[in-house]
C-alpha cells in the first residue's frame, strides 16, 4: 500500500475536488470521524466544512493546515468498504490524527479502488500536530497494515492516482467526451511540456486535438482551450469540447501553470540527458523514417513530425515516456531540428530509389522524392505509436496529481468561461517555448507566396 500525504490551505478546494467525483458517480463517502451529517444521515459540503471550522479558527498561523491523504492498495488487492474503513482509522490513529475530524472518500474512477482522507493538522486547542518525519512514519505504518491485512507489498511503481492505461480515441466506441476527458486529465498531470504546440503533439498520438480559444463576452476578454477528437489522418471529427466542461485542471490556467513548472523542472533536472544519446544512435543507424521511429519507440520515445503540403518536415517533437517529458527538437539542440530529419529521410529515399533502379537496370529513371513515395491518404502527422500506453509509474519530482491547480471561484456574472480571464494579455502559450524553426519556415513560405502573387500581377 502506498500513502501520499498532501498539505494545503484550501479546505474548500479539497472537499469540492472529491465531492465532484461523488456527483459524477465515481466516488463515495464511506466513513467519517467527528464530521456532521444532516438529519437524514447524509453528508453535505456545508456541514463538512463546518465540522473543520473550529479547528482551523483555533490556529490561523499554520500556513498549510489541510491534509489530503490518499491510501493506494496494490492493484491486485480488492478490498471491501469495511476493510478500507478499518485501514483508514488505523492509519490515522498511528499517524497521530485519530482524534481529528476526517472524512473518507472511496474513489472508483479507475480500475484500482483507493481512498482519499480529508483532515486538518491542527487540534481543537489550536496546536499544530507534529508532522516531523511523516514520510518515514507513513511508510512504516503502511508496511504494518500490509502484513496485518495480508495485502500485496506495493511501491510507487504500482500505482497512479488518475493515470489509467491510455488508449487512442475511438470515435466509433461513443462517449467521446469521456474518452477525451480521461486522457487529457492523465496527460496534463503526468507529463511535462513547455508550450501549447508540445502539449498538442503529446495529445495527437492519442487522436486528440487542442486549440486555444479567445474572445470577448460582456466586455471581458477571456482565453480558453478547446479539445476535439481526431481521425487517424489528424482531421477533426465530431463537436469540439470546451475544457470548462471537463475540468479546470485541463484548462488554460492549468496549462499555463504546467508550462512554467515544466520549464523549471526540465532545466533543473537536465531531462534532455536521456534522450540525446538515443537520438544520436538512431540518426547514425537509421536513415529510413519508419525504422527510425521504430527504434525510438523501442526506447520509450515517440516522435511527431509536422509536414506541410509538399511533404517537407518543418517540425519535430519527441516524447520521452520514461521521463514523461515532451521536447521540441530544436530545444534539444541544433542537431535535432526539423531540417536535420527532413534531409536525413529525403536522402534515404533517394538512395533507396537509386539502388532499386540500378538493380532493375533502369539507371536513367529519375529518383523519386519523399513526397512521390507517400501513399495516398498517408497521415500528415506521424502517429505510428502504440495504441496503449501505461502511465501508471510516478516520478519522484512529479507535482501532486491530486491537488487542484486552480481555485474553484465562479464568474460573477454567472457566465461560465473556459477557465480564467486574461484581459488585455496576448497569447502566452504559443509564444512560451515557441517552435522558432517552424515559425521561420512558415514566414519564409508566406513571403514566397506573396512574391509569386506580385509577379503574377505584373504579368
Amino acid at each position: 500500500m502506498v500513502a501520499k500525504i498532501g498539505k494545503g490551505n484550501s479546505l474548500f478546494g479539497a472537499l469540492v475536488y472529491n465531492n465532484r467525483k461523488v456527483e459524477n458517480d465515481v466516488a463515495r463517502i464511506i466513513h467519517s470521524n467527528k464530521v456532521m451529517q444532516d438529519r437524514n444521515g447524509e453528508y453535505n459540503m456545508f456541514l463538512c466544512n463546518q465540522s473543520f471550522a473550529p479547528f482551523l479558527a483555533a490556529n490561523r498561523r499554520t500556513e498549510e493546515p489541510i491534509l489530503h491523504i490518499s491510501l493506494n492498495p496494490h492493484p491486485d488487492d480488492v478490498l471491501a468498504d469495511e476493510q478500507l474503513i478499518a485501514i483508514a482509522d488505523e492509519y490515522m490513529q498511528k499517524m497521530g490524527f485519530g482524534q481529528q475530524p476526517y472524512i473518507v472518500f472511496k474513489h472508483e474512477d479507475i480500475e484500482r479502488r483507493h481512498i482519499h482522507i480529508i483532515s486538518v493538522n491542527v487540534d481543537e486547542n489550536g496546536r499544530k500536530i507534529n508532522d516531523f518525519n511523516n514520510f518515514h512514519r507513513s511508510k512504516k505504518i503502511t508496511k504494518e497494515l500490509e502484513e496485518k491485512y495480508n495485502l500485496h507489498p506495493a511501491d510507487k511503481l504500482d500505482y497512479a492516482e488518475d493515470a489509467p492505461r491510455l488508449k487512442k480515441i475511438d470515435y466509433e466506441a461513443g462517449d467521446i467526451k469521456k474518452q477525451i476527458a480521461g486522457n487529457v486529465k492523465a496527460l496534463m498531470q503526468s507529463y511535462r511540456f513547455t508550450s501549447l504546440p508540445e502539449y498538442r503533439a503529446l495529445l495527437s498520438i492519442y487522436n486528440i486535438g487542442v486549440e486555444e480559444a479567445s474572445g470577448e463576452v460582456r466586455g471581458k476578454q477571456y482565453r480558453g482551450l478547446v479539445y476535439s477528437a481526431l481521425d487517424n489522418k489528424g482531421n477533426k471529427t465530431g463537436n469540439p469540447i470546451k475544457s470548462s466542461s471537463i475540468a479546470k485542471s485541463v484548462g488554460y490556467a492549468a496549462l499555463l501553470k504546467k508550462v512554467v513548472s515544466s520549464e523549471k523542472l526540465i532545466k533543473e533536472n537536465g531531462l534532455t540527458g536521456r534522450i540525446k544519446p538515443i537520438l544520436d544512435e538512431a540518426i547514425r543507424s537509421y536513415r529510413n523514417r519508419q525504422s527510425f521511429e521504430a527504434e525510438l519507440l523501442r526506447n520509450g520515445i515517440s516522435v511527431v513530425f509536422r509536414e506541410n503540403e509538399d511533404g517537407r518536415i518543418y517540425g519535430a517533437t519527441f516524447i520521452d515516456h520514461e521521463n514523461r517529458t515532451v521536447f521540441n527538437g530544436s530545444k534539444i539542440g541544433k542537431g535535432y531540428s526539423a531540417n536535420v530529419f527532413h534531409t536525413l529521410f529525403q536522402t534515404s529515399v533517394g538512395d533507396e530509389r537509386m539502388q532499386d533502379n540500378r538493380e532493375a537496370g533502369n539507371e536513367n529513371e529519375p529518383v523519386l522524392t519523399n513526397q512521390d513515395t507517400k501513399n495516398a491518404g498517408d497521415d500528415n502527422i506521424s502517429m505510428r505509436q502504440p495504441l496503449e500506453l501505461d502511465v501508471t509509474a510516478r516520478l519522484k519530482e512529479q507535482e501532486d496529481m491530486e491537488t487542484p491547480t486552480v481555485d474553484f471561484s465562479k464568474d460573477t456574472d454567472g457566465q461560465k468561461f473556459d477557465d480564467t480571464e486574461f484581459p488585455g494579455l496576448p497569447s502566452l502559450l504559443e509564444q512560451h517555448g515557441a517552435d522558432y524553426e517552424a515559425e521561420a519556415f512558415a514566414r519564409k513560405k508566406e513571403m514566397e507566396a506573396k512574391r509569386r502573387e506580385r509577379r503574377g500581377r505584373r504579368m
